[in-house]
Formats: C-alpha cells, structure tokens, sequence
C-alpha cells in the first residue's frame, strides 16, 4: 500500500487549519481593540487605543465636547448673528495614530469624519534634580476639524464647509514620564478657528492618558493627578481628619480628668478648720 498519498492530503489540511487558526487569532485581535469603548461603564466617554508592533503604545480615555461658535443669517436677512454648536465625540469613533520615542499622535474620527481630532503628545527632559534628570510630557497641540455643512449640529450656518480649530502653545496635562494621567474634573482648551477667527472650546472629563512607556499591553501605568482633583479629594477628607483630631483631643481630655481625679480622691483631706485637729490623730 502506498502510504504517501495519504499524508499529502492531512499535510494540505494542516496547513488550511494553521491558516484558518491565524486568521480567527486576527480578527480576536482587531476586536479586541475596537470592543474597548465596551470597557466603560460611563456612555460618554470612550477608549482609544495605538498600537504598533503588536503592543499597545498610547491609550487614551476621556469624554470630550466642542462648543462651536458659528454665523446665521438673522430674520432681516441683512445681519450675522452667532449661534452656538455643541458637539460630543461619540462611541465607536474611528481610531488612528503613531507613536514614537519623544512624540506620540492620537487621531478620532467621527460622523462620516465630519469631525476630527488631533492630539500631540511631546516627551522631553526636565532639569535636573537630587534623583537626575526628570523627564516628563505633556499635550502640546489640539486640532479639531469640523464641517457646518453637517446638519445635525449646524442649522443654516453662513459660510458652511470644513474648518480647522487649532490650540495655541499649549502646554496641558503635564505628567512625570512612566506615569498616566487622570482627572475627573472637567478642563477647557480653546482653539482658534479659522472661521473668522472665532474661538471653539474643547471640554474634557473624566480623563485617562498615557501617550509614552506603557509596560502592560490595555494597562495603565500609575496615576498622576491633576491638581484639581487632588484638591478635591482633600476637600473631601479634611473635615473626617479634623473630626478624628477633634474626637481624638475629647478622648485624651477625659482620661486625663478620670486619672487627676482619681488622684485627689486618694489623698488624705487636710481640714481647713483648725478646730477639726482634735479629732485627727
């Protein structure tokens, strides 16, 4: 019997099972990545993720809103009034990016990229300190494209059609490098708009980011909180600490009169009247 004819066949299906088996590990890849807006509970904001080589290089995840200043006609039809467009990056946006050793890009785009968004991230060396060097990074640019001619947020806009909104030295989210940054509070950028030189407001919150140095692949590295938040927290906390000290002053107070009291109570009461000396002795 000749047995080589059998083997070409389990040969050819075994590699149609290794081709089938890499196709299947990259479509679980690409979901992973897309699937992540999934990841939070909170519906306005959203999980963007770079990765190059395999490996995630940059996560980011806020929810951010455009507030867009813009010109309609008034009933006379002879004067500009300004109306006002506020527009939110919505889930499932479409992702893009790159990262690199001093310098990292996160892209978003949504609404048929009627909207864009631009952020770049720097990364250099501080001054030196006891401990060396101290390197950080931080935003250095936002730019936000959009199109009054899109209807859902623009009705009847003069001069309709795709403008650029760009930040102007900037120099925002200031981070130690290695580390993420949070922060829950909300924080305005403005952006000059080359429709007409008005100025669009860009809204963060509930802000997680970290453009450099992520060690675990869809992990954070540890927290840098903003100042804000920080504040808060001890807003929140000082009253309970000052309450501890408060309880904790009555505590000693007390013990403090039960042991002088039972002190002065053991010693022997000397009589103020001389004529009660008779009686001692």
């Amino acid at each position: 019997m000749d047995l080589r004819g059998r083997a070409f066949p389990s040969v050819h299906r075994l590699g149609v099972l290794l081709m089938l088996f890499h196709t299947i590990v990259q479509i679980m890849a690409e979901q992973e990545v897309e699937n992540l807006s999934g990841l939070s509970t909170n519906p306005e904001k959203d999980i963007f993720v770079v990765r190059e080589n395999g490996t995630t290089c940059l996560m980011a995840e806020f929810a951010a809103k455009f507030i867009v200043p813009y010109d309609v006609w008034a009933s006379n039809y002879v004067d500009l009034i300004t109306e006002q467009a506020d527009i939110s990056l919505t889930r499932g946006a479409e992702v893009k990016g790159h990262c690199g050793h001093n310098e990292s890009e996160l892209q978003v785009f949504w609404v048929d990229r009627a909207y864009v968004l631009k952020m770049l991230f720097v990364k250099q060396e501080g001054h030196n300190t006891s401990k060396g060097p101290e390197a950080t990074w931080r935003l250095s640019k936002v730019q936000f494209v959009y199109d009054s001619s899109e209807k859902t947020h623009f009705k009847d806009a003069v001069n309709a059609g795709k403008h650029t909104a760009n930040s102007h030295h900037l120099s925002a989210l200031v981070t130690p490098a290695g580390k993420s940054y949070e922060c829950q509070a909300q924080q305005s950028i403005s952006l000059a708009s080359s429709d007409l030189q008005k100025t669009v407001t860009m809204i963060l919150s509930a802000v997680h980011i970290q453009p450099f140095d992520i060690i675990s692949d869809f992990v954070f590295s540890e927290e840098h909180k903003c100042p804000v938040d920080e504040r808060e927290q001890l807003e929140e906390t000082l009253p309970l600490i000052l309450g501890l000290i408060l309880g904790l002053v009555i505590v000693v107070t007390l013990v403090i009169y039960h042991i002088h009291h039972k002190m002065t109570a053991s010693q022997v009461q000397i009589p103020r009247d001389r004529s009660q000396y008779k009686h001692m002795g």
